[in-house]
């Protein structure tokens, strides 16, 4: 319906968007920022490497809890949504076991540098987009918390976005527990 109004009636973006609670637009800037500070190289603690994951994941979780309330479908869509974010997670760790090129754990100082990369940026909009759209799609349409196409993909799609935030994680600590404290040097397994 969303790309329908959008494609046809291109106008309707103006009053969706003034509907749109001001607190909507804060949490987009804020995220927009959190994933702008990942564009450029920088030290990381790990702590924030551990914290950044584990918060876009609940994000994604409770964003699908918010918007499927009353569904039927609700075990399911968790059901999904966690199958979804351990095959993305288990695919993108199979596919891509190093982290990306540059990125190095300094033990004594228990930081990470790392280099810029826009994939935080995109699936933190993807996590907000989806979000949103879902909204704006069961706003106008309520019925469609009974559809379970519309219910099971968006779950899953949450699943995928959760599962590539924890994967990028887990490979960043793999690096951390692979580096020898004394020398720095990394050892072989970065899974």
């Amino acid at each position: 319906m969303l790309l329908q109004i959008l494609i046809h009636e291109p106008q309707q973006l103006a009053v969706i968007v003034s509907k749109t609670p001001h607190w909507v637009w804060g949490l987009l800037a804020g995220l927009l920022m959190l994933g702008a500070s990942q564009l450029k190289a920088r030290q990381v603690a790990r702590t924030r490497v551990a914290v950044t994951p584990v918060a876009m994941t609940l994000f994604s979780f409770l964003g699908m809890l918010s918007g499927f309330k009353g569904s039927a479908n609700m075990g399911i869509a968790i059901a999904l949504w966690a199958a979804a974010c351990a095959a993305c997670m288990v695919l993108m760790l199979r596919y891509t076991v190093r982290a990306p090129q540059g990125t190095r754990y300094d033990a004594r100082a228990k930081k990470f540098i790392l280099p810029g990369s826009a994939a935080p940026l995109g699936l933190i909009i993807g996590i907000f987009l989806t979000k949103y759209g879902a909204g704006i799609e069961l706003a106008i349409q309520p019925d469609l918390l009974l559809d379970t196409r519309f219910v099971y993909s968006l779950a899953s799609l949450y699943g995928m976005f959760s599962g590539a935030f924890l994967a990028r994680g887990w490979r960043l600590w793999n690096l951390a527990r692979a580096t020898c404290p004394v020398t720095g040097s990394t050892k072989q397994s970065f899974i």
